[in-house]
């Protein structure tokens, strides 16, 4: 309809079909059958014909009144959402989890914001699994979330958990070398936020072979950051995911337990609506996250095996 409108107005202002046409960038013929559409469609003649111009009707005289100023208010707020859809500006709001986002998202923060100032980070650091769609979120990190229509996941890292513990606790306790003997040492637990039971997923090889990380349970924590914190004083083993753990094991405050086993949780996802209208604001979060990833090498260092 805005395009049958457009070429009456311009067939209208410019006197023919043929300079409306060249206006619009498109052929006459093309002008013509949009007008042909538009009479049918109201009803009325609005232009009487011949072979050197167009008059306008009566009837097509006051139809150009009533509708070109709101034409042109149309046509001015079309260019100006297209205009702002290029500009990465605007409250950007994304979910992460909470270690995961404190330790490699947030010292992202201000190279990105000196990439894009007009961006205004509205981060929600928590460890459920949102609804994008119902929550208004532009993009979410993390795994586990379900795909509602228009949705794509874009794989980051795997999402391996690890066994950790301080160099302390090791000393004072006997080895390790088999994951039958945690049967003997004090287990630090998370309790997921969704059930509210305890996390403990089989653990996994190189071969596949699976086992229980049966150890006693001798605290539960509700964030993997006090986890790893507790397994840092000493107070036992703790199975946590490689991006909360890697921090402490990367800087020696805490070591793998049974290195040659891990926990398969899947994959870390980057969550954000399809690309065909996808804001600039978010686009260009989507493409610097996975830039970082890459010169971070993140998939590497998050994979346990």
């Amino acid at each position: 309809m805005l395009g049958h409108l457009e070429c009456f107005v311009s067939s209208a202002e410019n006197g023919s079909f043929s300079a409306a046409g060249r206006k619009l960038g498109i052929s006459s013929a093309a002008v013509g059958k949009n007008v042909t559409k538009l009479e049918t469609l109201v009803g009325v003649r609005l232009f009487q014909r011949n072979t050197r111009k167009l008059i306008l009707t009566e009837e097509g005289e006051r139809f150009l009144q009533e509708v070109s100023g709101g034409l042109q208010s149309i046509q001015c707020a079309l260019k100006r959402v297209n205009s702002s859809g290029s500009v990465a500006a605007g409250t950007l709001k994304v979910s992460m989890g909470t270690a995961f986002g404190l330790h490699f998202v947030m010292p992202l923060l201000p190279a990105f914001l000196s990439r894009y100032p007009a961006i205004v980070p509205d981060w929600h650091f928590d460890n459920r699994k949102v609804d994008m769609i119902g929550e208004h979120f532009d993009a979410a990190i993390g795994g586990g979330i379900e795909l509602a229509q228009g949705m794509i996941a874009r794989e980051l890292a795997p999402a391996h958990g690890v066994l950790v513990a301080s160099a302390d606790y090791l000393r004072r306790h006997p080895l390790l070398s088999q994951p039958e003997q945690l049967a003997n040492h004090a287990g630090i637990f998370i309790r997921s936020p969704q059930t509210g039971r305890i996390r403990n997923l089989p653990l996994r090889n190189a071969d596949n072979e699976q086992r229980a990380p049966l150890m006693t349970v001798n605290m539960t924590v509700n964030e993997p950051e006090a986890a790893a914190r507790a397994a840092e004083m000493g107070l036992g083993i703790a199975l946590i995911a490689m991006p909360s753990a890697l921090p402490y094991l990367e800087s020696g405050r805490l070591l793998r337990v049974l290195p040659a086993w891990y926990v398969d949780r899947g994959s870390v996802y980057l969550y954000f609506p399809t690309t065909k209208f996808l804001p600039s604001k978010t686009r260009v979060f989507v493409d610097y996250i996975t830039e970082q990833f890459r010169l971070q090498k993140l998939a590497t260092r998050f994979d346990a095996r």
